[in-house]
Parts: structure tokens; C-alpha cells; sequence
């Protein structure tokens, strides 16, 4: 192996580093919402950086965008898992919002993150799981819009308008009229 060989391998083992380290808690934080479970997350972290190496050194084109690249190997992850076993449902998420008010141990802090996580997740259950998958990777994962229609496999503006009337049915359902804002989640 030559030493113009050598310093390739390293630039891009180096490149994927940061790749990964750029992406890897988005993709993570992506995949435990979707499965509910960390291990099973971790798995398809690890398991999407694996495939984009894979691909990449088949001699895959430039990746272009490679964080949607990236969403989209663990989105038909998760889809594949989704195949394979019954998925565990938001009931999960919502057992860890159960908690005794009179309990001192939990802090103040806690018990409002708590309120805030059963408020965004009364929001995100009344959409329908599309459009919640598309909330959560625009105001949670911070995707654009442009991403979300690579991930998707959408046009721009399809996604434009969910996110759109995703925004004016949560507001509706809690009651806020004609905020300019989008609902926080």
C-alpha cells in the first residue's frame, strides 16, 4: 500500500469520524422515539453508520446530503424492525410520565419536565404517524424541510403543508388561536 493510499484511507476514516460524531446522537434520539427502546436504538446507530461505510466504500456516489443520507438508512432500519417484530408502542414513553406528585425525591425540575413531555406527547398522538415522524424530525431532530422531502421520498412542498397542517391541528386541540408561532414541542 502506498503512502498517497495510506493518507487517503486516513482522511477518510477521519471524515467518517466526524460524520459520525456530527450525527450519530440525532440519528440515536430519532431511532429511540421510533422503537422505544435504547438497546434497539443503539443498534440501529451503529448499524446505519455500518451500511453508510458499506455503501461508500463499494464506491457509492457522494452521499450529497449525508445527514438525510444517513436518516434515510435508519428510517427503513426501524421500518425493517417494524417487519421482524410487533413494535412496542408510545405506551412505553407514556409509562414513564406516570409519577406520585407526592413523592419528595423528584424534584421540582423533574416533575415539569414530565408535564412537558406529556403535553408534547398528548400533541404528537393526535397526528397521525406520518405526520408525527415528520414533526419529530423537523422540530426535534432540526431537519429542513429539504431533508425531510429526501427522507420521506416527498416533494418539498407535500411536506411544507403537513408540517403546516400538523401545526393548525395541534393548535386547534389545545385551544390557540391564530399564533404565528409554531406549537413547542
Amino acid at each position: 500500500m502506498s503512502k498517497k493510499t495510506t493518507a487517503n484511507n486516513s482522511a477518510e476514516h477521519d471524515s467518517f469520524a466526524t460524520l459520525y460524531g456530527t450525527h450519530s446522537d440525532e440519528i440515536f434520539r430519532f431511532a429511540l422515539y421510533k422503537l422505544s427502546d435504547r438497546e434497539k436504538a443503539k443498534d440501529v446507530v451503529q448499524d446505519t453508520f455500518v451500511k453508510a461505510w458499506d455503501y461508500l466504500q463499494k464506491g457509492g456516489a457522494d452521499l450529497g446530503n449525508a445527514r438525510a443520507f444517513l436518516f434515510r438508512i435508519a428510517r427503513n432500519l426501524i421500518i425493517d424492525s417494524y417487519r421482524r417484530v410487533k413494535h412496542m408502542s408510545i405506551d412505553a414513553m407514556e409509562e414513564f410520565l406516570h409519577f406520585d406528585l407526592s413523592d419528595d425525591s423528584k424534584s421540582k425540575e423533574e416533575m415539569h419536565t414530565r408535564v412537558d413531555m406529556s403535553i408534547a406527547l398528548e400533541a404528537l398522538n393526535i397526528l397521525e404517524e406520518e405526520t408525527r415522524d415528520i414533526i419529530l424530525m423537523r422540530y426535534v431532530d432540526g431537519l429542513s424541510v429539504n431533508e425531510i422531502a429526501d427522507i420521506s421520498g416527498q416533494r418539498e412542498n407535500t411536506v411544507s403543508v403537513q408540517i403546516h397542517r400538523a401545526i393548525k391541528e395541534m393548535q386547534d386541540h389545545f385551544g390557540i388561536e391564530g399564533s404565528s408561532s409554531p406549537v413547542t414541542l
